[in-house]
């Protein structure tokens, strides 16, 4: 019987992992960078053990140190999780070779399926060779790893090495592995799975079918069970091909099985020898604990002859800290408040008041919802999301919402080119007219009627924000009978909550302020001063970092008083697990150029000048 278990992995999953732990009365370790000192799922386990550094290089993806401390730990057991060393089957044998129990399938089946290109040929497939104009688009793409990382589409021959050598930077800092290979690239297709869970005694359950095409940059977003509108006859040959690729390598534990399906036909993609990110939607309709089922298996016990049948339907979304109006750049900062309605379950590794690093993944928390049918987990889902308290750095709360009620998603007919079709219409900024009027009368509660210093009664009092990456100004005003705002009746202000009343329409509004950060309802504003400080303002074509990080690459050749192209790539950033390309705002020169390899980066530092063109330095003075 397993008694203390160390998981080798951070975050949102050692936490779901640990919650199963506590359950069966297992002990927990956990293992934390010098980043995660403080974080989650440190606090969370019985004992916690530290590899020092911050890059993953340094902690997370040194199974070495990762074994001494289960031994230091008195841990009998190691989960590997998802990512980093999960997939590795050099870390399964030292594991192993420790005398520790290993909570996943054998290292020859790791071997035999986390190499992409190792599992194709294992189903009779081959990757790409050389490729060449007939081949296009093709799909780059790392050989080991997934969650979109190391991945590039390919349509012009000559982006070809740009992509390759951007797929092996990013893989071989994601996962530890730098190889990466190309097939042809599939539009349009659904992207559907299917979880297994085998046992020592030859049992082995497929557990239903998941949808998991909605993706942006080859990252999911949205998953779903059992995949909808999937013929029945193709349901079969996906749980059989499922069958016979865990099979063909003796495997053991839970795993899955991944597929593009287009014009009828099942293309098989890869096996993931793991828990997947999308597991507790898998979990939700069968009734299972996979994570207990994974820990019954390596003790030894034997599956049932046949699965539990399944009930209802269930959907996750994940969300990520990111800025949609900055284009979808990674952020950092302090996560104040998370929390969605009861009835929903949300898996995160943060807790109110922890800080957003720049070191991995932005993934803040999966939402599920669990229904008797689709269509009612789909709105639950929904309602929880928009309702959800999120307190801290931008997100994609607003596409997930937008995209769980668009019609392509909620008929069924939704596949990987959905966010290449819709992206820029469900992004589209749509703020809320009345938040930044209600965070002015919020902070405005408890003043004095004279209002502030640069105002006298008869005016109106200003107040400036940005919502959704824009500007706004609102202007309100003190009178005898309380606050005033045109055209808008104030019925209730006080420092939390303010009631307006438009045209009869009466609504509230919640309002949170930390510092320069004002929450109304689902709205996340930044407070402006009145008056912008006029040394804020940067040269036409500066190009900045727009998100903490490291450069890792500067464009070859690339020194100042180049002429560039509009949109070439002349920086690449490195942050929270994937690479960020800076590139040309116009055609012109290179005038400056700051960043260097290694080099690390806070928001808005300048990195290089771009002078466009049309614009000539003034002559005898500044240009």
């Amino acid at each position: 019987m397993i008694q203390t278990l160390l998981v080798a992995n951070r975050g949102e999953i050692a936490c779901r992992i640990f919650r199963t732990c506590s359950d069966l009365g297992i002990r927990t370790v956990a293992v934390y960078s010098d980043a995660d000192e403080h974080a989650l799922h440190t606090r969370r386990a019985d004992t916690a053990v530290r590899l020092p550094g911050v890059a993953p290089a340094d902690t997370y993806l040194r199974g070495d140190l990762i074994v001494k401390a289960a031994l230091a730990a008195g841990a009998d057991a190691v989960h590997p999780g998802y990512g980093f060393l999960s997939e590795n089957p050099d870390f399964a044998r030292a594991v192993l070779d420790a005398g520790l129990t290993w909570i996943g399938p054998s290292p020859e089946a790791i071997e035999a399926m986390a190499s992409k290109t190792r599992a194709k040929r294992l189903m009779g497939l081959e990757p790409l060779g050389e490729v060449t104009q007939g081949d296009l688009p093709v799909l780059v793409k790392a050989a080991a790893g997934g969650g979109g990382r190391g991945m590039r589409i390919v349509r012009r021959l000559d982006e070809l090495r740009d992509a390759l050598e951007g797929a092996r930077a990013e893989a071989a800092s994601a996962f530890g592995d730098g190889e990466v290979f190309t097939e042809p690239y599939i539009e349009n297709g659904r992207h559907i799975e299917v979880q297994i869970l085998a046992d020592t005694h030859g049992t082995v359950w497929p557990l239903g079918t998941r949808d998991c095409s909605l993706q942006r940059r080859h990252q999911k977003v949205i998953e779903e069970a059992p995949a909808p509108g999937l013929p029945e006859r193709l349901g079969r040959e996906l749980r059989t091909l499922a069958v016979r690729a865990a099979r063909a390598v003796s495997y053991v534990g839970a795993g899955t099985v991944e597929f593009l399906v287009a014009d009828g036909r099942a293309h098989f993609l890869e096996m993931n020898t793991r828990l997947q990110v999308e597991h507790p939607v898998t979990e939700a309709v069968f009734g299972l604990d996979l994570v207990a089922e994974q820990l019954r298996i390596a003790e030894g016990h034997a599956l049932e002859k046949d699965p539990p049948s399944p009930r209802g339907h269930a959907i996750e979304a994940r969300l990520y800290a990111e800025d949609p109006a900055r284009d979808w750049a990674p952020q950092t900062g302090t996560l104040h408040r998370l929390a969605v309605p009861p009835g929903v379950r949300l898996d995160t590794g943060y807790g109110d008041g922890d800080p957003i690093g720049v070191h991995y993944d932005p993934m803040l928390a999966k939402a599920v919802a669990h229904a008797p049918t689709r269509a009612e987990a789909v709105r639950r889902l929904a309602g929880a999301l928009e309702s959800a308290v999120i307190h801290g750095p931008a997100t994609n709360r607003e596409l997930l919402v937008r995209s769980l009620r668009h019609e392509e998603f909620t008929s069924g007919r939704m596949d990987t080119g959905f966010y290449g079709r819709h992206l820029a219409a469900l992004t589209a900024p749509a703020p809320d007219p009345l938040a930044p009027l209600a965070a002015a009368l919020a902070d405005a509660h408890g003043r004095s009627r004279f209002g502030g210093w640069r105002n006298v009664p008869s005016q109106d009092q200003v107040k400036r924000y940005e919502a959704a990456g824009e500007e706004t100004e609102v202007r309100y005003r003190h009178t005898r009978a309380g606050l005033t705002a045109d055209g808008v009746r104030v019925v209730r202000a006080d420092a939390g909550t303010v009631v307006l009343e438009v045209d009869g329409v009466r609504r509230e509004f919640a309002v949170t302020r930390y510092g320069d950060e004002v929450y109304v309802n689902a709205e996340r504003l930044i407070a402006l001063p009145r008056f912008p400080d006029p040394t804020a303002q940067l040269a036409p074509g500066s190009l900045v970092a727009p998100m903490p990080g490291t450069v890792v690459r500067v464009a070859e050749g690339l020194t100042e008083g180049a002429t560039v192209t509009a949109g070439q790539p002349l920086i690449w950033l490195e942050a929270m697990k994937m690479q960020h390309q800076i590139s040309a705002p116009a055609a012109g020169t290179l005038t400056s150029l700051h960043a260097e390899p290694g080099q690390q980066v806070e928001p808005g530092l300048l990195l290089a000048v771009v002078q466009p063109t049309h614009i000539q330095p003034a002559s005898g003075g500044i240009a």
